[in-house]
């Protein structure tokens, strides 16, 4: 039996201009330039530049030396008919919100400013295995190595996992003992470390490299292969007396280690390009008014091209002469065609306006949240959240989030990201409200000045933080110590000799005084 039930429901479901909006919100100046590089090469209608009456505008302006106006419209979109007459019409006032944007020279320097030559890891390795004698197979092998090495340089990927990749794509049967003898070699390359299976094995690696006669070598080497645990919880007194050997000695052997040895051999060397922090923001003070200006990537002068526009005018002449009895000249796949392409132009070019004025809306938004930071730099950050934002924009928390992330400011004091601005607060025990990040700057400077051979707790950490005002419980110390990337005590502990020991305490009473 069938039981039919209507039911009412509210829905929101976004437009397709609206979704491209929200995609081009969330990418940074770099990425946003891609993106309409990929636009303008997909949509014959859109250009990059000014447009001709733009330019006479602007020659006007120079040779009068009169103040820029711009008389805007907004583009009526009729979905139902195509009226070329309605298009020619809209094509010249595609352009919203006029946001403060930077057009310096500089960004074109840097736009054509060519990138570093950057030979990549993996390119490296190919080229020194270009000068040993391999057959087929042994290249093969190699070239499955390579593959598989992390970023940081360690090949993480199981022998097995190998051999069914070269069995499965080349069809090709090797043996375990073929790899290893092939990882082996690959080893032996340059950085260092490189193709290491874990820690152990990559600074055993570099140790072995290096002359027998470095001080510390042959005591680091013994430790890592025979008591690697006892090491990476410096349990020193176990360490000495497993290897007979005294503080000085141990000191050397981990000296050695920490100072010169490359834990990540293949850290930032698997990119292909050096990375370039762009940012989409500048913030300057002056006279006594904050300037914001938007990068110019930002906002790229975009317009319906010229030739299509004389094509949409003889649509227009043609369609009078339809209208007037005569044979059609032009199909409807023809005029379809530009419609859709003049819909996705006009689109884009007003999705680009409405980002960059939601950008400059937060970032103004930001600046007057964190005035006295950007007055006067760090220790003036004050506890924000993205909901503070959003309330001074009158936009959703999601709209905010998207502007935020990815997105860098340059300032007076440096370059932030804009995620750097937001933190949760804490009140010190005056009741004034601070930034958790401030408390995390005390929390860092405290455990930089400690003394190391006897290195703080959690709890005493706690305890200096509440000394300077600061009342937090130890668990939150914890946490603190864990986003920062700070060791426990015990593992922050080192080695003092004897005939340092005054130094030390000199050192440390001078810190502490």
């Amino acid at each position: 039996m069938l039981d039919l039930q209507q039911q009412q429901k509210l829905q929101q479901k976004l437009s397709p201009q609206q979704i491209q909006y929200i995609k081009l919100l969330q990418l940074n100046t770099l990425d946003l330039e891609q993106r309409i590089k990929d636009e303008l090469e997909e949509n014959p209608l859109l250009e990059e530049g000014l447009s001709e009456e733009e330019q006479r505008e602007e020659e006007e302006i120079d040779a009068a030396t009169a103040e820029e106006t711009e008389n805007e419209t907004e583009v009526e979109d009729n979905e139902d008919e195509f009226d070329v007459e309605d298009l020619l019409n809209s094509t010249d006032d595609l352009y919203g919100y006029k946001a403060r944007v930077d057009q310096g020279g500089g960004d074109d320097e840097d736009r054509d400013r060519p990138m570093p030559s950057h030979t990549t890891l993996t390119e490296q390795l190919q080229e020194q295995l270009g000068f040993q004698d391999l057959d087929e197979t042994e290249e093969l092998i190699a070239e499955q190595i390579i593959g598989s090495i992390d970023e940081d340089g360690y090949l993480r990927r199981p022998i097995d996992s190998i051999l069914d990749d070269i069995m499965f794509n080349h069809g090709v049967e090797v043996t375990e003992e073929d790899v290893e003898v092939m990882l082996e070699r690959i080893q032996r390359l340059d950085p260092p470390g490189i193709a290491a299976r874990d820690l152990q094995e990559c600074l055993l690696l570099q140790l072995h490299r290096m002359p027998e006669d470095v001080d510390g070598r042959d005591i680091a080497i013994e430790m890592l292969e025979d008591h690697y645990e006892a090491f990476t919880m410096k349990h020193f007194g176990k360490l000495k007396k497993r290897l007979g050997i005294d503080d000085k000695d141990l000191k050397q052997a981990f000296d050695l280690i920490q100072q010169r040895l490359d834990p990540k051999p293949g850290e930032g060397e698997f990119s292909e390009q050096t990375n370039y922090i762009t940012p989409d923001f500048t913030v300057r003070y002056v006279d006594n008014d904050f300037v914001i200006t938007l990068n110019g990537r930002n906002a790229p002068n975009l317009h319906i091209s010229k030739h299509y526009r004389k094509m949409l005018e003889k649509l227009r002449a043609q369609k009078k002469k339809e209208k007037q009895g005569k044979k059609k000249a032009v199909d409807d796949e023809t005029k379809k065609f530009l419609k859709d392409k003049f819909d996705s132009a006009r689109w884009f070019i007003n999705s680009i306006n409405q980002r960059r004025h939601t950008m400059m809306l937060v970032m103004d938004a930001i600046v007057q949240l964190q005035e006295d930071f950007f007055k006067h730099g760090e220790g003036h950050l004050k506890p924000m959240i993205l909901q503070d934002v959003a309330e001074i924009i009158d936009m959703d928390i999601s709209t905010v989030s998207r502007v935020v992330n990815g997105k860098y400011v340059q300032s007076e004091f440096g370059v932030y990201e804009l995620k750097y601005f937001f933190s949760e607060g804490l009140e010190t025990v005056d009741g004034e409200e601070v930034s958790n990040k401030e408390v995390k700057a005390i929390l860092q400077d405290i455990v930089d000045h400690e003394d190391k051979t006897k290195p703080l707790s959690d709890q005493k950490l706690a305890d200096r933080l509440e000394e300077k005002g600061f009342k937090i419980a130890r668990r939150t110390v914890s946490k603190y110590r864990k986003q920062l990337s700070i060791p426990v005590a015990r593992l922050r502990k080192e080695i003092v000799l004897d005939d340092e020991e005054e130094e030390h305490e000199e050192a440390m009473e001078g810190a502490e005084a």
